[in-house]
């Protein structure tokens, strides 16, 4: 089972519209898709129209015994949901009580091999130690990134880290998201990202207010406006995800060159020392 982890630790960079729709994309390309919504806000059951309730919480998910019998049905065919439930807060209190807490999740979803071709998990922004059992049970971080200095420098900060990690890391494919072309630093950063090459997907996702109604539709983009802009450019994401997720595609990106983008786009230093304020 191919486990995909859409992840940032900055928010708003659009990680739950993205897993949303690769995972309606995947089960619509004949894929048996589960989508695990692991965020407590849980706009990704929402979207889904699904109760966000998982019965004795996020602890019982983690003991392993409930995790069959909390995944629904969702209305397309080829794809369930692991629905996310306030107390997945929790989550990291939970993990601490495991055994192997770096590796629980990969466990947990090891036995849903033989069911699902296919799981995207909808991650929540933080850096924790649920953060860590994610990176373990995930071949692919797809990392959606706003073409803004701040966000490239927690893009930085995210390749360091799981480059640094023992053991196997998993693959960091990140890509623009919420691109508009209209702002020139936007326009900036998407040039130099695919001048540079910097290991970027090469698709980028467009600002759409269309995006913005999925919360009101209760539906993915790509299923009630297929033919809008932001819809076909996950259609688009999602065939070369395809291609670039496989054991043989090439590595992710390196933290250096994003430092230097920020450092272009900024016209400073991204580590400037603290000059200390004057007397008075």
């Amino acid at each position: 089972m191919e486990v995909l982890a859409v992840y940032n630790f900055k928010g708003g960079v659009g990680k739950t519209a993205t897993a949303v729709n690769l995972a309606y994309l995947a089960a619509r390309a004949g894929r048996r898709a589960l989508l695990w919504d692991l965020d407590p806000q849980a706009a990704a059951t929402f979207t889904f129209r699904i109760r966000p309730r998982l019965a004795g919480g996020a602890r019982a998910l983690l003991d392993g015994t409930a995790l069959a019998s909390e995944i629904h049905a969702t209305d397309y065919p080829g794809l369930d949901l692991l629905p996310a439930d306030f107390s997945n807060r929790h989550l990291d209190l939970a993990l601490e009580r495991c055994e192997r807490p770096a590796e629980r999740l990969g466990e947990l979803l090891a036995p849903l091999s033989a069911e699902y071709e296919c799981c995207v998990l909808d991650c929540a922004p933080s850096l924790s130690l649920l953060t860590e059992s994610i990176i373990a049970a995930a071949r692919t971080l797809l990392a959606p990134t706003l073409p803004t200095p701040l966000s490239l420098r927690t893009l930085a900060k995210l390749v360091k880290h799981v480059k640094q990690r023992a053991g196997g890391a998993p693959r960091v494919l990140p890509f623009l998201c919420m691109v508009d072309l209209r702002k020139s630093l936007h326009r900036r950063i998407a040039e130099y990202v695919v001048a540079e090459r910097l290991g970027f997907l090469e698709t980028a996702i467009p600002y759409s207010s269309t995006v913005e109604q999925m919360a009101a539709q209760r539906m993915p983009v790509c299923a009630f406006a297929p033919r809008d802009r932001a819809a076909q450019a996950y259609a688009a994401l999602w065939a070369e995800i395809e291609q670039r997720a496989l054991p043989s595609a090439p590595p992710g990106p390196d933290p250096a060159p994003l430092k230097t983008l920020v450092r272009e786009v900024t016209r400073a230093e991204p580590d400037e020392p603290h000059r200390a304020a004057p007397p008075r």
